[in-house]
């Protein structure tokens, strides 16, 4: 994804709009998963041959296809970026990051924790996100002007709870196999074991959580830019904090800190900064 680009700036009419659009593509694109959920699905492995795995369905691509075609129609200079179906390059300054069933391990196993991940960002950050779980109907959307959680005609502003301490933190992550290198696992092991209570397998909905006060951290690595870009908005939205272990910027992927508090982001930093790539 290109980065180092001007920085554009949306007033609130353009993002009210822009949210609007991001809710309206992540229903197109629940239409086309749902008949996939729960049901007899060829699952193909896109890390085949490399010794991973790495899950990917036709309700993944069409859904994405169904989102590209819908934002080339209604905003065909503005660029896409996709899991599935790759670089549509911008020509005026915004691009739509697009995870079409983020958390594909979760959605082909018939459980709850995957959803459809929207951005839109300007080449250097992503400036509203959206996540929609189209079964139970939630939608999570955020932005500079705040955060939402929204079901049917039900809305409530998310807001991040306090933590001070890593003792007293909920601590999530997708897996613990996502740490490949020892210095990632001891890292993560020694602020796991400190932690008051450690759970995995969120994937998007541990982020959405924590945006809405029920968890306190999340901490994951080997991430790619559109697992991470569409919650960013909606963490910071509810007053928290994304960033590498380094301390810096989370938009890219790879090693990623979300913090509820920002007590609780710098002693995490502490304990995670020696592991991270470069450190």
């Amino acid at each position: 994804m290109p980065e180092n680009r001007r920085s554009v700036v949306l007033d609130d009419r353009a993002l009210i709009e822009f949210t609007a659009f991001a809710a309206r593509l992540a229903e197109i694109a629940g239409l086309a998963i749902l008949p996939y959920f729960r049901a007899p699905l060829d699952i193909q492995n896109k890390a085949a041959g490399a010794g991973g795995y790495d899950p990917v369905t036709i309700a993944d691509r069409d859904a994405e296809t169904a989102i590209r075609d819908e934002i080339s129609r209604v905003y065909p200079g503005h660029g896409i970026i996709g899991e599935e179906h790759g670089v549509k390059p911008s020509r005026d300054g915004l691009t739509w990051i697009i995870d079409p069933i983020d958390g594909t391990r979760a959605f082909v196993i018939g459980q709850l924790h995957w959803g459809v991940l929207i951005a839109l960002s300007d080449g250097n950050r992503p400036l509203m996100g959206l996540m929609h779980q189209p079964f139970t109907g939630e939608t999570f959307t955020g932005s500079r002007r705040g955060s939402e959680w929204r079901r049917g005609i039900d809305r409530r502003a998310l807001r991040t709870r306090r933590c001070a301490r890593i003792e007293d933190a909920a601590v999530c992550a997708t897996d613990p196999a996502m740490f490949k290198s020892g210095a990632e696992r001891d890292a993560f092991r020694g602020l796991a074991a400190r932690s008051r209570m450690r759970r995995y397998g969120g994937d998007c909905y541990s982020y959405c959580l924590l945006a809405a006060g029920l968890i306190d951290l999340v901490v994951e690595a080997g991430l790619q830019p559109y697992d991470i870009q569409p919650v960013i908005p909606i963490i910071e939205g509810a007053g928290g904090i994304v960033s590498s272990w380094s301390g810096g910027n989370a938009a890219m992927g790879g090693q990623i800190l979300a913090a509820g508090d920002a007590r609780a982001h710098r002693l995490a930093l502490e304990m995670l900064s020696p592991a991270a790539v470069g450190a």
